[in-house]
Parts: C-alpha cells; structure tokens; sequence
C-alpha cells in the first residue's frame, strides 16, 4: 500500500471509530456513512445531510481500521480521493444536483488503468507500471463525479478463484479471517463486503465477479460480453474478459452499469445501442418463467449451499414466478472448454511482458534468451506460468485441431444451449458456488480442485450472457449466493427479478 495520511488523520480525530473491532459496523445503533449503499448516499449528498468529503473520510478511516486484517487495497489514493469529494462538494454548494455517482467513493481491481497510479495487476512483472491513460470505464466514472478511493488487490493476472495467488498478499474473506473471499476479484468484492468503499468494480473471465461476491456476501454482476468496454483493462482473455460491479444491493449494480455500459471506439467488441431492459417489476414477479437447470444440482455440491439456494428459489415462486426445470446439457463440458479456450489466449496476451519493452526486467541476464527466461520466470507466478504453458500446448502444431478447435466447437453447443433454454424462460436460477468460501491454503496444492470452485460461473462466460450473485443466506455461518442468468443484453431482467427478491428477504 503506498504512503498516505488518513491514517494520520484517523489518531488526530477523536470520535473516529479507529479502536472498533473489525465486525463492528455499528456505533450507538446509527448506521456509518461509510456503510451506505450508493443510492442512500446520493440522497444524502442531494440532501446536504453530509458531504462528499466526510463519506470519503468515513472509507478511507474503515481502510485505515481494518484492511491491515483483511487486505483488500494494494493502493491508496487518499490525497486525490478527498480532492475529488472536496470538488464535488463544490458544486453541491453551489446548488448543483449531483448525478447518481457523483461524490461517491468506489475501488478498482488492479488490473483497470488509472492515469499516474500504479497498475500492477497484482502482478510482479507490473510492480513498477504507472498507467499513462485511463480506461473507459474509469473515464466514465471521472465523468460522472466518482471518488476513486484506490486499487484492489486480486489474483494475479485475474488467474485464481481465491485471492491467494496475488504477488503482494493474500485478501481475506471479512466473514472469516482464516477463509478465502474467492477470486479472482478478492480485494473489491472484500472491500464492499467490510465497507472499505460503498461499491467497487471487478473483473470476470469465468466468475471472478460473483463467485467472490458469492462468498463474500454482496452483490456481483458480469454483464453481457460487449456491453462494457475493456480498453485499459488488461488483457487476461480477451474474449471472455467483462468488467463489472460489485454493490451492496441490486439497484446500486444498476446505477453501476447504466454508467459504465455502451459503445466505446476503442473497443470494437462493445456493441451499439446496449438497451436497459428494466421493466419496473417491483414487488412480484408474476408471468416471469424462471429456469432451474437440473445439470446444475449435483453430488458433490455442498448440501447447506443447495439447501440455501433451493429456498432462494422457492422465493422466487412465492413472487409468483413460474419455476421451469430445463436442460444445459452441454453445460458440464463448459469448465473444460474454458481451460482450454482461456489459457490459449492467456499464452498470447501475456506474451508481451518479455523484460524488453515494460514491466519487470532481469538486470544480470548474459544473452537475450536468458533475460527473457529470467524476466519471465521471475516476474511471473505458478498460476500464470502454468496457464502460460497449457494455453501454448493447445495452440501448439498438431494439437489445435484436437484441443483448441474443438473446445471452439463445443463453445458453439453451450451456447446453443442457452439460446434454446431462454425460448422457454426468462432467466435462469442456479447456485454461485458449489460451496461456501474454504479455508486459506486448502486447494492451493490441488489446481483442479481450485478449477471446479468456477463450475457454476464459467458457462455465462462460454456464453457471453449476462449474471448475477445475490446473497441468499447462510451455509455453515459463511454467505451463500444466487446466480441469476439471463440472454444477452438480458441485464434489465436479472435487475428486476434479483430486486424483488431481494426486497421479499430484506423485510
């Protein structure tokens, strides 16, 4: 974490809650600023009932508190944070009506450029990268008045399920300390779920956004692919990469994506016209046909995660939604298709980090091979290396055909799937995760085993249609998730039926 002053600040200001314990989130029965979703702080700020810069200082005082325990920012940005709320402050004094982000303080996943702040993507080969531009999304965010408290720590090159294969540190869950907040977006979903930040953006390949909302407790969505420029994102895999929110209830993932989503010229995977499909359902969902795919209730799943689950879906049909039991039989295929198709566009993505042009470079290197050896084996770690490997294997000479073509093949079919499943549903209800978060070090040693926490999450990403995580309860004291799955562009529909089931729980 770079050098700042809240915390300076923190010993200097006598009623700041810096002696509280890490699960204190409450001071004399009154809820902290910092514990506000985004649409109760814009209120707020609309109603001058406190200012941008005191909800800065109320995040960034609960980083100082408590992120030493859990973990979650790889830096922060104090000094430009409260200049940015001080600046919006302005304009509220001035009698400005702030738009729903502005004055609201929010992370980023390391591996989202942000003009003169490191960018490292958890990374050693990046650990000295200052971006020189802004990615769109965070533009858009700057556009829109947001408070950039800093950047979150997460698996390395976004490869991981549990937040523990970072090059600087391990993100702890907040429920647990000994457990994991899942991956790869550890740091934001962390972050969110400990009220380091009203909300936070991630990244998801093959459920980094909400698996980790999963099992941290919040809300995760991964929009539809296309729907959010990637440029300033750093490339993982390309074709499966979505950046998205994580919030602490559904309608703040809303007002998220309805700023960030749209067309982007530098990127030619966004699409035009993304349309917002929220169709005002409110309390009931009577005439939505809900999907429950029975290929995703199986032997091996945790039985207090599916218990929970299945009582999510019971609510839903108490809304009056219509439950269907549908078929995905592809979608079983869809984790080996992912290991396939993902680390073969790893292979040529960080293919660029050669020790020659940026990044980490090895100083004692005698020939050009040996530095990019040295540079490569040193700056990389074993996740990256062993996706490195695996995704040359598959696109080497004699084994495309076999490998990489063939899970292209079966991409196709998943798909299908999909599209055939929605001519009879709405959206689709499953679990998250097969299981609530583990305890840290227990699949580090068993890769295959650390694969199958994203069984659930990898078919969207296959698809390229959009999901959410949803809290719905307890399993063993840890959070559980719903996943809620729609078509593409579908994201108004995963709005309305996770708002109303989530305003059905929260009474």
């Amino acid at each position: 974490m770079e050098k700042s002053l809240y915390g300076a600040w923190c010993r200097d200001l006598s009623t700041a809650p810096c002696g509280a314990s890490l699960g204190d989130d409450k001071k004399e029965g009154n809820m902290k600023l910092n514990e506000l979703t985004i649409t109760a702080a814009h209120e707020g700020l609309k109603k001058k009932e406190f200012s941008s810069e005191e909800l800065t200082w109320a995040c960034l005082d609960r980083i100082a508190e408590v992120d030493e325990k859990i973990g979650a920012f790889l830096t922060v940005l104090d000094k430009e944070a409260i200049a940015q709320a001080k600046a919006v402050d302005k304009k509220i004094a001035a009698g400005v009506i702030p738009d729903s982000l502005e004055g609201i303080p929010v992370a980023l996943k390391d591996n989202m450029l942000l003009k003169g702040a490191k960018c490292t993507a958890s990374s050693r080969i990046l650990e000295n990268y200052v971006a020189t531009y802004d990615a769109t999304v965070v533009k858009k965010l700057k556009a829109a008045g947001a408070v950039i408290l800093g950047k979150t720590n997460h698996d390395e090159f976004a490869m991981g399920s549990s937040g523990e294969n970072s090059a600087y540190k391990v993100t702890k869950n907040p429920h647990d300390l000994n457990r994991v907040p899942g991956g790869s977006s550890a740091g934001s979903a962390a972050a969110v779920a400990v009220h380091e930040t009203i909300y936070a953006l991630g990244s998801d390949t093959g459920g980094s956004i909400r698996q980790p909302a999963a099992l941290c407790g919040v809300v995760g969505l991964k929009p539809t692919y296309g729907s959010v420029s990637r440029y300033g994102l750093i490339a993982m895999s390309s074709g499966l990469d979505v950046i998205g929110p994580f919030t602490k209830t559904v309608e703040d993932a809303r007002i998220v994506y309805d700023v960030i989503k749209g067309k982007d010229p530098m990127d030619a995977t966004t699409i035009e016209g993304v349309r917002d499909q929220v169709l005002g359902i409110s309390s009931d969902l009577k005439g939505v046909r809900v999907g429950v795919p029975k290929e995703y209730f199986v032997d091996g799943m945790d039985k207090e995660t599916e218990a929970r689950v299945r009582e999510g879906i019971t609510q839903l049909k108490k809304l009056g939604a219509e439950i269907v039991e549908i078929s995905l039989p592809y979608s079983p295929y869809a984790l080996a298709v992912y290991y396939i198709l993902q680390p073969a566009e790893v292979s040529a993505n960080l293919a660029r980090y050669d020790g020659i042009r940026y990044g980490y470079s090895e100083k004692n290197a005698k020939n050009l091979q040996e530095l990019y050896n040295k540079s490569r084996g040193n700056g990389f770690g074993p996740e990256p290396k062993r996706r490195i490997m695996i995704g040359t294997y598959v696109l080497s000479a004699g084994y495309a055909d076999a490998y990489y073509k063939k899970a292209q093949a079966v991409r196709t079919l998943v798909k299908r799937d999909f599209d055939d499943a929605f001519t009879k549903v709405d959206c689709i209800a499953t679990p998250t995760s097969p299981t609530p978060a583990w305890p840290i070090g227990e699949k580090m040693d068993d890769p295959l085993s650390m694969y199958l926490a994203d069984i659930y999450t990898v078919s969207a990403n296959i698809a390229g249609i959009p999901g959410i995580s949803i809290p719905c309860g307890t399993a063993h004291g840890l959070p559980v998730g719903l996943q809620l799955l729609a078509p593409q562009f579908g994201e108004g529909m995963l709005f309305n039926v996770g708002r109303a089931y989530e305003q059905s729980v929260s009474v």
